[in-house]
Order: C-alpha cells, then structure tokens, then sequence
C-alpha cells in the first residue's frame, strides 16, 4: 500500500537551502555594513551631540566683509524688477563670487526697490548678501557656530545641498540592508542561542516602554 503522505525533505537539500541563505546574508550583510560604517558612526556621534546641544558651549563668530559693485554692473541691475524673487544677473552672480568668495547663482533673493537681499544659510552657520540698489554697496555676513553644530546640521540634513539630501537617503537604504540582513542571520542561528529572542524582545519593549511611560 502506497504511503500518501508527502515524504519529508532530505537533510542534504535543508541543509544546502540554509548555506545558500547564509551566504546570501553573510554577503549583504558586510557590504552593507562596509558602506554605512563612517555613516553610523556619524549619526551616532552626532545623535548624542544633538541630544546635549544645551550643555555644549558654541560661540557663533560673524565675519563681516564690504564691496562695491561696478558701474556696469549696477547698470545692469537697474532693469532688475523692483519687486521680484528671482535670482541676481549672472555677470552680479561672478562679481559676487569673486568679491566674497560665495556662490550666490540660482539662489533666490528679496529684493525691493532699494536692495537686493540674497539669505545664504550653510551648515553650522547662517549668512547673507545684500547690494544697495542706489549705490551699489554690498555687504556680506557670514556667522559660524563652529564644528559641532557643522556636524549636527549635517545629522538633519539642514542647508546642506541636493547631493547630501541624495546620500542620506543612500546611506538610510544601506542602513535598512544591514539591519534585515542582521536580523536574517540572527534568526538562522538562534536555535543555538537561547538569548536571541529575550535580548529582542527587550530591544523592542524598552523604547515602547519609555515612550508610553516617559513621554508626555
């Protein structure tokens, strides 16, 4: 009589299914930690420097710098809309550039009739540009509050350009890779390690707990 019941997987293919994913895992799971190394490290650096912003003393220092725009410049400037926030002429832009060393091309501005104002945030900083329409006056300040509130800007991402919003994004994804693969090969081998699931569960339940009790 012919046993109906579905025969049970050889140990051999089990056990080249688990290789294979332990592999698979293994694999992602160090690349994936390779690219966000420096990454963690600076979010996790720069998490506890933001958590303690009070108790870091920062000092900001502002540097004031003065210039004139050329007659043929501010000639230009006069067929500039009196009430606009479009970004300066080009040629204003250059002179810019190479009168204060800042890069106000494509940046909007709030200009009226009797100034052109250009808000030039940056990463642990603030800053601006204003040019006197009747005069042409310019005059540029810069304040920084030094490395560490450079570094806590680039934690959130503030003022610090399309091509670092990209790789927070990057960085995040890799993140996400390390840690599904690291939960993949934490499940594959907690038959050996009893801890596995107790050290879990608290991982989970402690900020549940805090946030529930501790957050109001």
């Amino acid at each position: 009589m012919t046993d109906a019941a579905t025969p049970a997987r050889p140990p051999k293919a089990l056990n080249a299914r688990r290789s294979f994913w332990l592999k698979q895992l293994h694999q992602w799971h160090w690349i994936s930690a390779a690219l966000s190394l420096i990454g963690l490290m600076l979010f996790a650096v720069t998490g506890i420097t933001l958590n303690h912003a009070r108790q870091i003393p920062a000092e900001p220092i502002t540097v004031e710098q003065t210039g004139a725009v050329p007659a043929p410049l501010l000639e230009r400037l006069t067929a500039f809309p009196e009430e606009t926030t479009e970004p300066v002429p080009d040629a204003v832009a250059r002179w810019a550039s190479d009168a204060f060393k800042v890069q106000v091309s494509g940046h909007p501005t709030e200009t009226t009739a009797e100034e052109i104002y250009i808000a030039l945030p940056e990463p642990g900083g603030d800053g601006w540009l204003t040019i006197d329409r009747a005069t042409g006056e310019a005059l540029r300040e810069r304040t920084t509050r030094g490395w560490i509130a450079w570094l806590n800007d680039l934690h959130k991402g503030r003022n610090t350009g399309p091509v670092w919003y990209w790789f927070i994004d990057v960085f995040a994804a890799a993140c996400l890779i390390f840690a599904v693969t690291g939960f993949g090969l934490t499940w594959m081998h907690a038959r050996q390690r009893p801890s596995t699931w107790p050290l879990l569960g608290l991982g989970l339940l402690i900020p549940a707990l805090i946030a529930l009790l501790f957050i109001h």
